[in-house]
């Protein structure tokens, strides 16, 4: 399909999605080529020049954008949020597991750059502050259940030694561990 410049420079100036598949865009001053649906700085139109291929972005010198990474097929660019749905499935079922953002980005199939932007910008937090998040939820239920000491409870939910535990649980819940179990298991 042959697209005209100027519906190519429509779809890069409106970011459109429609035209990803379609053809990139490269900026001639930084060296970058992009998807159309890119949200970076729009570029001035003569210093723009449009490839069908990614490949061809690259043989004439341009990177990829490490925003929309043109480079990779759409699917790993979690358009869709499924990259970050998949890493919150992961995070919220094995929360008592030593995450850390390499690992998790290695799983992923990401960049831990972007693994950390695209959580962030659909979650609103890191996916370590998520982890710390959804453990201190798991410590809040077993301190009520009263079958584990603090400590244990802090070990189970996956922290590594109980200074970090208590330090995570009083920042999130305004409580240290005892306090909660005291003031919650009595209402």
């Amino acid at each position: 399909m042959n697209l005209s410049e100027q519906t190519m420079w429509k779809a890069v100036i409106h970011c459109d999605p429609y035209y990803d598949d379609l053809f990139c865009y490269a900026v001639k001053t930084t060296m970058i080529f992009c998807r159309p649906s890119c949200k970076s700085k729009e570029p001035k139109p003569f210093n723009v020049e449009y490839f069908y291929h990614p490949k061809q972005a690259m043989q004439k010198g341009y990177r990829p954008c490490k925003r929309c990474r043109p480079d990779l097929p759409r699917e790993n660019c979690d358009i869709d949020g499924k990259t970050v749905r998949m890493v919150k499935t992961i995070l919220d079922s094995e929360y008592s597991q030593p995450w850390t953002l390499q690992n998790l980005s290695k799983k992923a199939g990401v960049s831990p750059w972007h693994l950390q932007r695209m959580f962030k910008s659909r979650i609103g937090i890191s996916p370590k502050q998520y982890l710390i998040r959804v453990r201190i939820q798991q410590a809040k239920q077993l301190l009520l259940q009263g079958e584990l000491n603090n400590m244990e409870v802090g070990f189970e939910v996956g922290f590594q030694n109980a200074g970090q535990f208590y330090k995570a649980f009083r920042k999130i819940t305004g409580y240290t561990p005892s306090k909660f179990k005291c003031h919650y298991s009595h209402n």
